[in-house]
């Protein structure tokens, strides 16, 4: 028979005893951590500003924020009491607020959990607990509270405070994070690795919002904690706001893309608000066995009698919930159980909160102002940068729009990112052709690949970075099979703010190397939607059409630099299919520009290569190859390095598709030059891998005629900054491209570093 102890058997028999049980109130629950406050503390509380928000407009914080101003770490919290926790969370949200409002950032999630984040750090001991945050864009409360508040001017800026959660960035950053649905598998990591090490605590609590809880990866991990009973806490932050924007207009409407979001609705409707007195009847089950036996009726109840049990259980999880997210008095005294119990069992909180609680501008957006720029408190209005021309997202989706009001086979995919990807925008016009199948990207394509055994034409619409994550499924689904699934990467190349978790810098390394793919990259709108319309048309196989973060260049520059012919000076609205894998020449030597001509490779009859003086030697000619958007620095460095020196002869060429090479492009290119320069927005081993993989077998580089240099993003990670600076960083701007042209061509002498 095992021994239990005299504490375990009081708690039992408190649960026991329902119908005569009391508990202390809540400031005597919490008032161990409260003993030794100090006499300024009342103090400051009188002082304290009322928590209320303005009805506003115009919005305002409090004028002072004495309690935030106490706390530097988490150990300064510890002498508070409930009532200064409740003002120290109204403080930190509007110092957010704040702080956001001047930088841009993600936003709406911190507002959301505020009390969830000043509840775990009173109640658990950071950095020896670990609190792992799922993607991390709601973290900045975290931050605040961890040493970290005076950066917040520099977040997400050169240099500066990254916008997620950071391992190298602070001790109290468990884990990084970014991309959703990898806390609970962290967290389960850390708890076993605890028990492992005999670690004389075991306190590893995931927090995961019910969007990242969509992903596979997150029930992956929770079938195995329950498998393993594995001691950690999952807590579920259920704001109902699983797409960005929750609420686009699709074929399941415009609820939640989440039969999970549903479900946990309909427990918040069958179950109360449990709060303290309703969680510690629950902690029965919390007990070995032989103590629960006391009180099956009490089991009963808490398992939830009018919902049969929930789903949670089933996976092995201890189930409490649900619990208003923005109760502090309900949230400390339970974590505080949960952390004094000896069980292993998993545990997963179920917590409903606001996504933007606090500020009513957030509260009103359709995407609850997730990301922003910088914005005026009092109204909540963003500042918006002056430009004319749309972003590559719009020209895509209403190209795609364009393509669909033609053939009604087209159909659009996005998982959980409709306003990102421009499925908002296709949505509105064809909600039942508008598929959001949440944070699910593996889904996303094999659910794509069987629309297109079919007969449809799905146009699966993902952020490159989160392609990453259905590799296997474009290889064993879509590839092998020769499925016409249109694949749409948008954010290609590096993303600015984000940082090295939302670059979209490996697509065409990890796709190149895939049979039977078509890999293209437009260099400027016009191309956008001609590419748009070409994968609308190619039903031989699958398509890849990957395009950046960013605006498009608009008519003055498309006409001056690119050099386009523009009927009233106006950018075509509509595109035009383009042969596969056929290039263009853009700029021939002494600066003409080849658009308005009919033009299928450089040949040296009639390309006025060596017009002037310019390029009578070999050495002297060269040929830039681009893939993507870096066209324009390209023409900007041939233009300069021309001006520079007028031996130069330089061609520049747009390559549009990585598979298949224009081969015939390519080896005229390499007939005429002595220099080949590739230049793309990815890493080692994508586009001038594949150039150059070409040219060895071709024999072009036998002769030791032909000089070759790849331009790619280095391999390295890029942190927050923008996306000039990151190009900068990179070696991809025009004045770099330029060095590389002179420094081949023997045109600048290259110091060689002393060994001293």
């Amino acid at each position: 028979m095992k021994f239990i102890s005299a504490a375990v058997l009081t708690a039992a028999a408190a649960v026991a005893s329902t119908s005569a049980f009391t508990l202390p109130s809540t400031t005597t629950v919490t008032q161990s951590r409260t003993a030794n406050s100090n006499s300024g503390s009342a103090t400051r509380l009188h002082e304290a500003i009322n928590r209320e928000t303005p009805a506003g407009p115009p919005y305002a914080g409090p004028p002072s924020k004495p309690i935030l101003d106490s706390v530097k770490f988490p150990r300064d919290m510890k002498r508070l009491d409930m009532r200064e926790l409740q003002q120290l969370a109204h403080e930190l949200r509007w110092e957010i607020i704040e702080a956001v409002s001047k930088t841009g950032g993600h936003f709406s999630s911190s507002l959301g959990v505020t009390e969830l984040t000043v509840a775990l750090h009173y109640v658990f001991d950071m950095p020896e607990d670990d609190i792992i945050w799922d993607v991390a864009h709601q973290c900045y409360p975290h931050k605040m509270l961890t040493g970290r508040r005076e950066r917040f001017p520099t977040l997400r800026q050169l240099g500066g405070m990254s916008g997620f959660c950071k391992r190298k960035e602070s001790e109290y950053d468990s884990f990084g994070a970014g991309h959703s649905s990898t806390s609970i598998s962290a967290a389960q990591g850390m708890s076993v690795a605890k028990s492992t090490l005999n670690k004389r605590r075991n306190n590893c609590i995931a927090v995961i919002g019910d969007g990242a809880i969509t992903g596979g990866m997150a029930y992956e991990a929770m079938n195995n904690a329950g498998y393993l009973s594995s001691r950690m806490i999952v807590v579920l932050n259920d704001n109902g706001q699983v797409s960005l924007p929750t609420g686009t207009q699709s074929a399941g409407g415009v609820r939640p893309a989440s039969q999970l979001s549903a479900y946990t609705s309909n427990l918040l409707v069958s179950k109360p608000f449990q709060d303290f007195r309703d969680f510690a009847k629950s902690l029965n089950r919390l007990f070995p066995e032989n103590v629960q036996d006391v009180n099956k009726r009490i089991d009963e109840y808490t398992r939830g009698i009018a919902t049969g049990g929930t789903l949670f259980e089933e996976l092995g999880f201890f189930y409490v919930g649900p619990i208003d997210g923005h109760d502090l008095e309900s949230m400390v005294p339970i974590l505080e159980k949960l952390r004094d119990s000896d069980s292993t069992k998993p545990v997963l909180l179920h917590i409903k909160t606001n996504k933007g609680y606090g500020y009513p501008p957030a509260l009103a957006a359709s995407d609850r102002m997730h990301g922003v720029g910088k914005f005026n408190i009092g109204t909540g209005v963003q500042v918006k940068g002056k430009t004319s021309a749309p972003s590559f997202t719009s020209i895509f989706a209403n190209s795609m729009i364009d393509a669909a009001t033609e053939d009604r086979a087209i159909v659009g995919i996005t998982a959980a990112m409709p306003g990102g990807t421009g499925m908002d925008i296709f949505g509105r016009r064809f909600p039942k052709r508008t598929f959001d199948v949440g944070i699910a990207e593996q889904h996303a394509v094999t659910f794509a690949a069987g629309m297109a055994c079919e007969g449809l034409k799905p146009f699966c619409c993902i952020y490159s970075t989160f392609m990453q994550r259905g590799y296997d499924q474009v290889v064993h689904d879509v590839a092998i099979q020769n499925l016409p699934v249109r694949m749409m990467l948008d954010r290609a190349g590096v993303v600015g703010n984000d940082g090295p978790t939302h670059h979209g810098c490996y697509d065409l390394a990890y796709l190149g190397c895939i049979p039977n793919l078509t890999i293209m990259s437009p260099s400027d709108e016009i191309e956008l939607r001609n590419m748009v319309m070409t994968c609308a048309d190619f039903d031989d196989g699958p398509s890849v059409l990957r395009y950046p973060r960013g605006v498009g260049y608009g008519a003055d520059k498309l006409q001056n630099l690119f050099g386009y012919e523009l009927d009233n000076g106006e950018i075509p609205t509509r595109g035009e299919p383009i042969e596969i894998g056929k290039g263009r020449i853009i700029r021939r030597p002494g600066g003409v520009r080849t658009l308005s001509e009919e033009i299928t490779a450089n040949g040296s009859s009639d390309s006025k290569l060596g017009a002037g003086s310019r390029g009578k030697r070999r050495e002297d000619r060269v040929a830039i190859l681009s893939l993507g958007t870096r066209l324009s620095e390209a023409l900007i460095a041939a233009d300069e390095a021309e001006d520079m020196d007028p031996d130069l002869a330089i061609t520049v060429a747009d390559a549009r598709f990585m598979k298949p090479l224009d081969v015939d492009l390519i080896r005229e290119l390499a007939k005429d030059n002595g220099i080949i320069i590739t230049v793309e927005e990815g890493s080692i081993g994508g586009f001038g891998d594949h150039v150059l993989h070409f040219l060895s077998l071709d024999g072009a580089l036998d002769e030791g005629e032909l000089k070759f240099r790849p331009m790619v993003l280095p391999d390295a990670y890029f942190e927050a900054a923008t996306q000039y600076e990151q190009y900068e960083m990179a070696g991809l701007n025009s004045h770099h491209i330029r060095g590389t042209v002179m420094r081949l061509a023997k045109k600048i002498e290259v110091p060689v570093l002393s060994e001293n």
